[in-house]
């Protein structure tokens, strides 16, 4: 039996499912949430069953310069909070807003199937403990997050060691007494890195590409409140900030990184102060990319070969929104384009939330975002013209909110843009909404 409802469907409790349920009730918009997990908090929650967080994770961000505004951290929170008290602060967030009685938890989304045309609403299908349901919305958001599903890559041969993706490794005891490689150096892979050096018996870290490196303390304060709220020219953006690193970072290819091959900011850089700290006690060998696996040695591009009982393949995760049909999402590329990282340029009755990346962006540009398509949908109800004007503009043609920066053209950075740019054009729409509504 299919019931029906003019409420909309909000898939994820994570913080960005936590942020739309907040806005969304603040604009009294009728909704109803699934939650695959028992409770909120999504991939900060460890136990999780999609959760791809591991123990020794922190914050690569500052407290402050990631909480949301109307729900700062407590003072005892440090400064980089671990993975547990970030759970804990979205946990406080749902009581605080009473998020949870919106929420249908250990219920999976397993397809969401349109009635029709745009406007003639969605039809969602979970599973629960007790079967199967169906249940007619007007509309869906989708906010299931960006970090479940594993890019794991195709290696050259066969390896007859333990081969896992970074989403399995939980635990520094899983390295214990082994030689591990580490493919891939973003923040996780750099991450793991560390944490082998004290449980491994070795361990070496394969770099396709060079990252920039960026300390988390500069001058005694975390790096991203140093200048993180001045609007500078990228080109004196970069010089300033380049010069900066140079103190206090220095060179790291003098301890085997690779250069980097784009200018600094057209890809995430690196957040960890221990790293090249290790690799320039030698603790930790960078090697090139793989040219060859042989049994449980590794060939590399430079002519070196080493052996390994573990290889960690640390190549990030590939957006994954299984219920729903691609083409209903207008993938183009590595991800859906969408307005603003949000809007379907056709539907107003279909939203991704959370599908946004940026340097500094933190939960409270999220939380724009998810206000952002709170406050259409409410401004479609009411007639507001300057929600008919965003509805032309995202029926037009648009770009994404990159601010003129040249990102590297890979599935990471397909839905990244600029902070600065983003936020203004965001907060500048809602800002016009309220007016009108007022």
């Amino acid at each position: 039996m299919v019931e029906t409802s003019g409420a909309y469907a909000l898939i994820g409790a994570g913080p960005m499912g936590l942020a739309a349920a907040k806005v969304l009730a603040e604009q009294g918009i009728p909704f109803q949430g699934f939650e695959l997990h028992s409770d909120v908090g999504g991939l900060w929650d460890i136990d999780g069953p999609k959760s791809t967080m591991y123990e020794t994770a922190h914050l690569i961000s500052s407290k402050r310069m990631t909480e949301f505004t109307d729900f700062p951290m407590d003072a005892s929170v440090a400064e980089y909070p671990s993975h547990r008290a970030m759970k804990n602060y979205f946990h406080a967030f749902a009581d605080r807003f009473g998020l949870r009685e919106h929420f249908r938890f250990n219920s999976e989304v397993t397809e969401v199937a349109p009635l029709g045309g745009p406007g003639d609403g969605w039809r969602v299908t979970w599973r629960d403990k007790e079967g199967e349901h169906r249940q007619d919305f007007a509309g869906v958001l989708i906010a299931n997050g960006t970090l479940s599903e594993p890019n794991m890559p195709e290696f050259p041969g066969r390896f007859d060691g333990e081969l896992i993706h970074s989403s399995a490794y939980r635990y520094p005891d899983q390295l214990e007494g082994k030689r591990v490689l580490i493919v891939g150096g973003g923040n996780s892979g750099c991450d793991i890195a560390v944490d082998a050096i004290h449980h491994a018996v070795r361990c070496d870290l394969s770099m396709r590409r060079g990252y920039y490196f960026v300390p988390k303390y500069v001058f005694g304060r975390p790096a991203d409140t140093i200048g993180g709220r001045i609007r500078l020219p990228m080109w004196l953006k970069r010089r300033i900030d380049g010069l900066i690193l140079g103190w206090f970072v220095g060179n790291p290819q003098k301890y085997g990184f690779p250069k980097p091959d784009y200018k600094l900011y057209e890809s995430h850089p690196v957040v960890n102060s221990l790293v090249l700290y290790h690799a320039g006690h030698g603790d930790l060998r960078v090697r090139p990319d793989i040219e060859q696996i042989e049994g449980k040695t590794v060939y590399f591009r430079d002519g070196h070969s080493d052996e390994y009982d573990m290889i960690l393949a640390a190549t990030g995760y590939k957006l994954h929104y299984p219920f729903i049909d691609r083409d209903l999402l207008n993938w183009q590329g590595d991800a859906p384009h969408l307005y603003l990282n949000a809007m379907h340029p056709e539907r107003d009755d279909l939203f991704v939330l959370g599908m946004v990346e940026a340097t500094g962006l933190g939960w409270q540009g999220r939380h724009e975002q998810a206000e952002l398509v709170a406050r259409y949908i409410k401004g479609l109800q009411n007639g507001c013209p300057v929600a008919a004007e965003l509805k032309a503009t995202k029926s037009g043609r648009f770009e994404r909110a990159t601010g003129g920066m040249n990102y590297l053209k890979l599935a990471r950075m397909a839905y990244y843009v600029d902070k600065a740019t983003y936020r203004k054009t965001v907060t500048g729409w809602i800002d016009r909404m309220r007016k009108a509504a007022a």
